[in-house]
């Protein structure tokens, strides 16, 4: 998925190189917690290393994707079955995708062609078919459903969030929607995904190493990626303005009000030796703000890269191409 701030290309070498330095490089004893965790690039960098990845994140989107990618480790059986199966429904419905988010549903918004939209709705409520009549359990609901959100983002009409969509199908957008899997990591040991506060979930967890990656500037989330919300939910409700978004919550870590004395209480909170913290030059805290509150609580350090800029805002406001990426961190005492 294209996603905002991912870290799929800092995770091929300069994450776990870096990481690896500082706590050893035998992980195989440690928990690892992705506490932020987006699409779960990171969480799924380490899960075949480590002893436990905990992965968690306020979205639910996020959270359908790394109840699969993480939490997942055995083999599912037949999992190709219902791939195929989804894929064959001929009869399709016009649920609430179609209705809200297709020009078809006369709504005005054009998020989805319309076969796409209905063949979303008809794979959608057919999965919860499948989960109520136990024709399938917990892990391959999720592998069902996170299989669905990245087959739709690929053929979303949007520039590459949510935020918006194009005034003309665009020629991905136009292509039919093909349910691919999302094939996730095989390994022997059990780990563990939340849908929560990451503020209020830290003071319940602990482990060795922890990993932060949070909302940098004002961007919401919840806004950016509402319809992968609506997709994974699927529970009614009535779509707001022009671009339909939905509530959604809104983190303190998007506000130069409350960023420094959230992190702050995350930071002192954390039952974790070891505390990176994924962050760029265009925060809302600058190196300074984060040295100071990470050197209160142990021994401070800083590595840094330079990092390709999410394709979506490389033109806009005459930003460069290029951004830093820092990694602080943190050796709690």
């Amino acid at each position: 998925m294209n996603y905002i701030g991912s870290k799929l290309k800092l995770c091929q070498s300069f994450l776990p190189n870096t990481i690896k330095s500082v706590c050893g490089y035998d992980l195989s004893k440690k928990t690892f917690c992705d506490l932020f965790a987006g699409t779960g690039i990171v969480g799924r960098t380490f899960k075949t290393s480590v002893k436990k990845v905990i992965s968690n994140d306020i979205e639910y989107y996020s959270f359908v994707l790394n109840k699969n990618y993480i939490e997942n480790h055995q083999e599912i059986k037949n999992k190709e079955v219902f791939i195929n199966e989804l894929n064959s429904i001929t009869e399709l419905k016009e649920g609430f995708i179609f209705e809200n988010y297709c020009l078809g549903g006369n709504c005005g918004r054009q998020y989805f062609s319309d076969f796409n939209g209905k063949k979303i709705d008809s794979i959608r409520i057919q999965i919860e078919e499948l989960k109520n009549s136990e024709r399938i359990d917990s892990s391959l609901y999720y592998f069902l459903l996170c299989s669905l959100l990245e087959s739709a983002d690929k053929v979303a009409n949007t520039a590459s969030v949510y935020g918006a969509f194009l005034k003309s199908l665009k020629k991905s957008a136009q292509k039919e929607m093909i349910l691919e899997s999302a094939d996730f990591e095989i390994n022997e040991n059990e780990h563990q995904v939340f849908n929560e506060d990451a503020n209020s979930l830290i003071k319940k967890i602990g482990g060795d190493i922890l990993y932060l990656d949070p909302p940098y500037n004002s961007r919401q989330y919840g806004a950016n990626y509402h319809l992968l919300n609506t997709i994974a939910e699927y529970k009614p409700f009535e779509p707001q303005g022009k671009t339909g978004l939905r509530k959604y919550s809104r983190s303190k870590y998007c506000s130069t009000l409350t960023v420094k004395e959230e992190f702050e209480e995350l930071i002192k909170n954390a039952n974790f030796k070891y505390i990176f913290l994924s962050y760029n030059n265009e925060g809302l805290m600058n190196c300074d703000d984060v040295k100071k509150i990470m050197s209160k609580y142990g021994h401070y350090d800083l590595a840094k890269t330079d990092y390709q800029r999410f394709k979506a805002d490389s033109n806009r406001y005459n930003k460069a191409d290029s951004t830093v990426e820092y990694l602080h961190i943190l050796e709690k005492k």
